[in-house]
Parts: C-alpha cells; sequence; structure tokens
C-alpha cells in the first residue's frame, strides 16, 4: 500500500502526526513541491493507493483522476475541497475523505492583513530598512464600519473581535436574516449598502457558481476611495482584473489578498507590483495547531479505511457499492 502526502510545502507532514502507526507493508512518502503539468503528476502519482490532498494545492479533475486507475482513496484536508471532483471520485470508486476545519487561525491572519493595510506595516517595515523614518499616516479601526460578506464561522468571529476594536459591522449573504445577524452584533443590509459604507470589506464565504465572481468592476466601484479589501476566502470569488485594475487607479484604497485565482501565484502577476496591497502566499490555515490537527485526522482517516471502517466520508455510496460487491 502506497501512501502519498502531497504539496508539504514547510516540510512538517512527517512531524504533525505519528505516522508510526501506519502497519507494515505501507509506504509513506512525502512531495514538498508543486506539480502543476498534468502529465507530470500522473508519472508521480500513477502507483500509489491513497494520496493526501493538502487543501486545494493541487486540483483533482476527473481528466487527472481517470489516468490513476490504482487510486482507491484521497483524504483531503478540511471539511470540503473544491478542486477534487466528488462526482468522478464516486463514478471512479475512489473514497474521499475529510477532517475538521481549522481553528480560528483565518480570522487571525485577516486582521493581521487588515492592520497591515491601515497601519503601512509592511511599507513601513521596508521603508525603515532603507534608512526612512514615519514616511506614512494610519488609520484606527474604532469608529469605522468593518463590512464582512458572510457571517459564518469566521465571519462572526470576525464580527465580534471588530467589536471589540470598536468598529460596526455590517453583514451580508445570499440567506442573511437580521436575527443571525444580531446574533453576532451584526446589521444584516443588503451587498450594495455594505460596499458603499464600509470602511474595510472581508470576505468569508464559500466559493461556489453563486459567489465566483461576486465582486466585479460594478461593485468595486460602490465601495469607497478610502476603503479597503480583504480576501482570505477564496479569490475567484474577486475578479481579480478588476481589482487589479481598481487599484491601479486608486478607485479603492487598497487590498490585503491570501488567495489568488491561480496559486501559487505567478511571478510576473501585476499584483506583486502595486504598493497599495498587502499579499500573503495563503497562509490563512497555515499554523501549527492546524497542521496537526489535518495530519492526525488524515492519518486516523486511512487507519479506518485500512481496517475497513472509513470515516468521515464525502462519498459513502463508494463504500456501500464496494461493500455490497464483496457480500
Amino acid at each position: 500500500m502506497r501512501i502519498a502526502l502531497m504539496d508539504d510545502y514547510q516540510k512538517v507532514a512527517r512531524g504533525s502526526a505519528d505516522w508510526s502507526r501506519l502497519p507494515a507493508g505501507c509506504r509513506l512518502e512525502v512531495f514538498h513541491d508543486h506539480v502543476a503539468d498534468a502529465d507530470a503528476l500522473v508519472k508521480r502519482l500513477a502507483d500509489f493507493d491513497i494520496v493526501m490532498a493538502l487543501r486545494e494545492r493541487t486540483p483533482f479533475p476527473a481528466a487527472l483522476l481517470e489516468r490513476l486507475p490504482r487510486l482507491k482513496m484521497i483524504p483531503t484536508a478540511g471539511p470540503r475541497n473544491a478542486s477534487i471532483d466528488l462526482e468522478a471520485c464516486t463514478r471512479l470508486g475512489i473514497v474521499v475523505c475529510h477532517t475538521a476545519g481549522g481553528s480560528n487561525a483565518t480570522a487571525e491572519l485577516t486582521w493581521g492583513l487588515i492592520l497591515s493595510l491601515l497601519r503601512h506595516i509592511p511599507f513601513e517595515h521596508h521603508a525603515l530598512r532603507q534608512g526612512h523614518w514615519q514616511t506614512t499616516v494610519g488609520t484606527e479601526l474604532g469608529g469605522h464600519i468593518l463590512g464582512t460578506i458572510g457571517l459564518g464561522h469566521i465571519g462572526s468571529r470576525m464580527a465580534r473581535i471588530a467589536q471589540a476594536f470598536g468598529m460596526r459591522v455590517l453583514a451580508w449573504s445570499q440567506n442573511l436574516t437580521a436575527e443571525k445577524a444580531g446574533e453576532a452584533g451584526a446589521e444584516a443590509v443588503s451587498l450594495e449598502r455594505l460596499l458603499r459604507e464600509s470602511d474595510v470589506v472581508t470576505i468569508h464565504t464559500r466559493l461556489s457558481d453563486r459567489t465566483r465572481g461576486l465582486l466585479g468592476s460594478r461593485q468595486l466601484a460602490w465601495m469607497r476611495p478610502s476603503a479597503v479589501l480583504i480576501n482570505t476566502s477564496r479569490g475567484p470569488i474577486v475578479d481579480e482584473g478588476a481589482l487589479v485594475e481598481a487599484l491601479r487607479s486608486r478607485r479603492i484604497a487598497g487590498a490585503g489578498l491570501d488567495v489568488y485565482d491561480i496559486e501559487p501565484l505567478p511571478a510576473a502577476h501585476p499584483l506583486l507590483k502595486l504598493d497599495n496591497v498587502a499579499l500573503t502566499p495563503h497562509l490563512g490555515y497555515v499554523t501549527h495547531e492546524v497542521y496537526r490537527g489535518f495530519y492526525s485526522q488524515t492519518l486516523e482517516n486511512i487507519l479506518a479505511y485500512l481496517n475497513g471502517e472509513p470515516k468521515r466520508v464525502l462519498n459513502p455510496e463508494v463504500w456501500e457499492r464496494r461493500r455490497r460487491a464483496a457480500s
């Protein structure tokens, strides 16, 4: 039984779980680099029975899955993974198991990006190294408005922290009620009002057909010129070309981004040339605590699968089909 752990950029996979618990005969291999080319990926994974997907770093579309006939299980980190074609996995008999999500890591990073922008921390850090002193003027959070697009676990936590800073909170999502918003200390408003009135707009909604391209040129034009946009959810929720143009023209004051249309972000990407952005390489969930949870629960999922009792299964019909075929 060959097991692959994908995209371990920081080389922490082996130390984040007790892999010695794997039974004899299991061979574990960890890959630290990212492979985007489909042919190269097929060559790398052709001999593996189990391949762990670390979030959406490596997509598993039907075209790839169909070229991996030996693959029988994909344990994915996190409660869901939009980059895995679950329908194709079900059709091909591949069991997909998940782990719990992260803790509060994404919300904490989001506030880091907000403070970096409003107090110009990356800019001043660079300026200080160049011999300059106090080159910008910052903006306080107290008395300003946070607008959160999405008010689930992360959005609600953002709202509570915003109140501690003395901010008022507006919230929007497609099914948000005034009662639900009130429980988080927020006011439910339309998307247009949120964008027009908020000083900080932060995105905490899932990527889906309904939210892809949710913020385009028209929506960004509703924002105040002094406002900033934060995205630690998924890149395609915002039209990236429209955002680059809004930042170039100073239509909005800045953006704090942890997610992008293409990841890793290409070296020549226009966002890297702008001076009114704070950029991080999809670090929202990248903490020791989250990694320990991801890898330890992945190990549990693999052991349960090998023992014939898979857990946290996203497509249980595959296992039921195997069980019926064996009986």
